[in-house]
């Protein structure tokens, strides 16, 4: 009877003990999003303060991180509460719509309290080169409004530096410089260390120029990617230095003399780079942040209350006219690696785009298409699903214009056929018209320590497996497929660009091309932006009020807190390697391999094929 009693005793001081946990837990919750209203309320509140009808002065341009066409975030609401809940406060690379940023320019242009803009690019970490043209034309509609822009730095570089050059004034710390490097592009081979461990690389490709599987076949760059490469990369470079001449008035070659001529001069200034910039015309004025402090003080007046000039930062700045409800011109964002079933880095998702295209398709309300692409490519499967739907809207009578962002190459390329009109950008990225795939086994990686393995097979085809070794039979079958993906993919450049296959093979290769190269080829057919593309859209749909309808994807709450746990254990680690568990110059190879797009798509097209350039990436 006693040893019964225990055990009803253990099992009601279990059960109650798992009542009181899940009911602390419940209650746990429930003030846990309290918490999240109340403090989104007040954030509300805050923003409606600083951002409505109080706001004056100056627009702070205070960029964050990096631009991109669609952010993974894009919700400055959400941002806030994110980090100052969330207890985040250090430096974070976050995401920024170019699209936001040069609405608010614009917007601010018009604006009577809008008296200037002053541009704080100390944490603006990186931007392609055609979306900074993008900004920059926006910039220069807002000076040309009358309206002065200023740009103070510690330090300037390349990407930086871009934007200030379009200032009326430009300010730099008398121990500050402008950092130019020049542009270009690094690519990490894994040849002998895959020898090395044993690991035998299967490479299957067509196109000379198709250097995306280069990394696994060799130790440097072959001489066609080296060509091709060295091409686009100069001439990015050159219009990087034309902008900037034209902005600041002087010639390219005093932008950028030769290196000889730099250490000369460099060596007069006994290595003063911030005198050496002044000097060259790089900026206008040295001077300490409180100096630049009190000339914006006596431009923009005095605020009591943030003791400082007046002025608003750009992710404060309400814009108006942002309902997303309805319109009659659809812009979809294809932003990112196009990976087969799931979310890409970039953000991509193969379903989701896929609705808002079909979406886009059956809306009666919708006239016309803008297909905003920044890519580098990626599963061929994923590239022809999203041109097949994309095929349904142009055959529905539907225009689709192509937007080509920084990028376009390859699988990005692939799923720009459908549309009626394609506009690159001089800086894009685009072409590397090729397929390739790998596979990789490590029978004598295992057997180095000991373990191997066997089987018995119905044929040569069957059982195939990272730990055997790949029979002859299955190299030629994978070639094949590899050849009849090729041709597919110049069959559709050729039919879309009303070219013949011979006059398609010749340019494609895999080799990459610069707008520029692209619309002398006939690959695109103007050069431009997104306004270009916006009003080719309202003449091809016939339309009279533009009405942009933007489909994004709003991340769920449970996705911020994701990306906060995943973000703060990924800067613990870096923190940890960073103080000696691991060599810099490791550290600085790791980051680099993480930068070099499309890494994550390997193994993941069903049919392992891939339409991919590696090549293609911001190099400022």
């Amino acid at each position: 009877m006693h040893v019964l009693w225990q055990v009803i005793t253990t099992v009601l001081h279990g059960t109650w003990r798992t009542l009181t946990f899940i009911r602390q837990f419940i209650l746990n919750i429930i003030f846990i999003l309290l918490v999240f209203i109340c403090a989104g309320v007040w954030l509300q509140n805050e923003r409606v303060h600083t951002g409505g009808e109080r706001h004056k002065g100056a627009l702070i341009v205070n960029l964050q991180g990096t631009i991109v066409d669609k952010p993974a975030i894009d919700d400055h609401f959400l941002m806030k509460m994110y980090h100052q809940i969330l207890g985040y406060h250090g430096d974070y690379v976050k995401e920024t719509s170019l699209f936001q940023v040069v609405n608010s320019i614009r917007q601010a242009k018009d604006d009577p309290k809008i008296t200037g803009m002053v541009l704080d690019l100390a944490n603006f970490i990186s931007a392609n080169q055609s979306s900074l043209e993008y900004i920059g034309k926006a910039l220069g509609e807002f000076r040309k409004s009358g309206k002065p822009i200023f740009a103070f730095g510690l330090n300037y570089s390349q990407t930086q530096y871009y934007l200030a050059s379009f200032a009326n004034k430009i300010y730099l710390s008398p121990y500050g410089s402008v950092n130019f490097r020049g542009c270009s592009f690094n690519s990490i081979y894994y040849k002998s260390f895959l020898q090395k461990l044993k690991v035998h690389s299967h490479i299957f490709r067509v196109g000379a120029y198709k250097s995306a599987v280069e990394p696994l076949l060799r130790d440097n760059m072959s001489p066609e990617a080296r060509e091709a490469n060295r091409l686009w990369v100069t001439e990015l470079w050159n219009n990087y230095l034309n902008t900037l001449a034209e902005n600041r008035r002087v010639q390219a070659t005093q932008i950028f003399p030769s290196m000889k001529k730099i250490i000369e001069k460099l060596e007069t200034l006994h290595g003063d780079s911030a005198q050496y910039a002044k000097e060259n015309g790089l900026v206008d004025i040295l001077s300490s942040s409180a100096l630049v402090e009190k000339d914006l003080i006596d431009v923009f007046g005095w605020d009591a209350t943030n003791k400082n000039y007046y002025g608003i930062s750009i992710y404060d700045y309400p814009l108006k006219n942002t309902n997303n409800s309805s319109g009659n011109i659809a812009v979809i964002t294809v932003n990112g690696a196009l990976v087969d079933d799931q979310i890409s880095s970039g953000g991509f998702s193969v379903d989701s785009t896929i609705l808002d295209i079909r979406s886009a398709r059956l809306d009666p309300a919708i006239k016309a298409i803008i297909l905003r692409v920044n890519s580098p490519g990626g599963s061929v499967t994923a590239s022809e699903i999203i041109r097949s739907e994309l095929e349904a809207v142009r055959v529905s009578g539907k225009p689709i214009v192509v937007s080509m962002g920084g990028m376009a190459a390859s699988g990005a390329y692939w799923i720009s056929m459908p549309a009626n009109y394609i506009i690159a950008n001089r800086n894009t990225l685009t072409g590397s018209i090729g397929v390739f795939s790998t596979y990789n086994t490590i029978e004598d990686s295992l057997g180095m320590i000991g373990i191997h393995s066997d089987s018995v097979k119905s044929s040569n085809l069957s059982g195939i497996s990272h730990t055997q070794a790949l029979s002859e039979d299955m190299q030629k079958i994978i070639q094949l497929n590899i050849n009849h993906s090729y041709q597919d993919f110049i069959n559709l450049v050729a039919s879309a660009r009303h070219k013949t296959k011979d006059q398609i093979d010749k340019i494609a290769q895999g080799r990459v091309w610069t707008g520029f190269d692209a619309k002398k080829y006939d690959l695109v057919d103007a050069l431009g932006d997104f306004d270009d593309a916006l009003a080719k859209a309202v003449e091809l749909g016939h339309i009279k009020k533009i009405q942009l309808k933007w489909y994004d994807h709003e991340p769920y709450f449970l996705d911020l807190l994701y990306n906060q746990a995943s973000g703060s254990m990924n800067i613990a680690l870096l923190q940890m390697v960073s103080h000696g568990f691991l060599p810099k110059s490791i550290l600085n190879t790791i980051v680099d391999i993480k930068k070099q797009p499309g890494l994550e798509l390997l193994m993941n097209d069903p049919q392992n094929i891939y339409a991919l350039c590696f090549s293609c990436g911001d190099i400022l």
